[in-house]
């Protein structure tokens, strides 16, 4: 199932055409898709049924998708998550999950522009986990029955704000806002071939930068969930970004930023393409 958000609204995508959920489910789902991440099991269920079967289906229209998760109480980012990118960093793999915050208003819908603001915004393409079930202390054997389903997303990066300091303190300068792009939709777990195993890429301006499968993450999907679980209590529609591989801006020689007019592309097999537009902001 592709679920997503349309002006406002919880749609299922199929094709070139929608559902509205709420008026297909007579307001027992939706309209608002943070509510419906409340009540996910109970949804699912409904999808798979006959009445969402004989819903009826809409053309889609030009307007552009919200975030598949536009309030999610909490954001995290997992870094070093790729054995290739600790490389480039001339960093030695971690031995557990390094986490930070993507602090919540910092994600934006897939057709928001990015304001760049600052001389040294970054890109970084990932998988980003949105979860469906409260979870805690979670096992990892149990970590995917949580997760409602998988997105696209871009960690972008004011790399001089996130460096700043001794030591450094991520949060910030990943969290400017529009720093957190996530879409077009949500597509669940079973919906993909290898949930474990998807082709992830990115393209600056028609030029490949990154690409890699998610199967060479240090910590899968089903560890993160587990080792977050085992701190803290993820509520339903929480973000994770997973992590990025290697091709990032500020390891390049010289390295390179994004600037006014570059188009960067995201893309993750079975999920879909995510298009960021930058364009000059006022400077911080």
């Amino acid at each position: 199932m592709r679920l997503a958000v349309l002006e406002g609204r919880t749609v299922i995508v199929e094709g070139q055409a929608f559902v509205d959920v709420a008026r297909a489910s007579r307001g027992e789902h939706g309209p608002d898709v943070m509510n419906l991440y409340e009540r996910w099991p109970a949804f699912v269920a409904w999808a798979a049924g006959p009445i969402a079967a004989a819903a009826v289906r809409e053309p889609l229209p030009a307007t552009s998708f919200d975030a598949p998760s536009p309030r999610p109480r909490q954001a995290f980012g997992i870094g070093v998550n790729y054995a290739d990118h600790a490389s480039e960093a001339g960093l030695v793999a971690p031995s557990a999950p390094m986490v930070f915050a993507k602090f919540p208003s910092c994600i934006v819908g897939p057709s928001a522009p990015l304001q760049i603001t600052v001389p040294t915004v970054d890109w970084e393409v990932e998988l980003v986990v949105v979860m469906g079930r409260v979870a805690h202390q979670v096992e990892k054997a149990e970590a995917w029955s949580y997760v409602a389903g998988l997105t696209v997303g871009q960690d972008l990066s004011d790399r001089q704000l996130q460096m700043a300091g001794t030591p450094p303190q991520f949060n910030l300068g990943k969290s400017r806002p529009g720093y957190g792009p996530i879409g077009p939709w949500l597509v669940t777990p079973d919906d993909l071939a290898d949930r474990d195993d998807l082709e992830i890429g990115c393209t600056l301006n028609g030029e490949v930068v990154q690409h890699s499968r998610t199967r060479h993450l240090i910590f899968d999907v089903a560890a993160i969930v587990s080792y977050l679980s085992s701190v803290l209590t993820l509520w339903p529609g929480d973000l994770i970004f997973t992590g990025t591989p290697s091709g990032v801006g500020f390891m390049r020689s010289p390295p390179r930023y994004l600037i006014p007019g570059d188009r960067l592309v995201s893309t993750i097999e079975g999920i879909g393409e995510l298009v960021t537009h930058a364009v000059a902001g006022v400077p911080a």
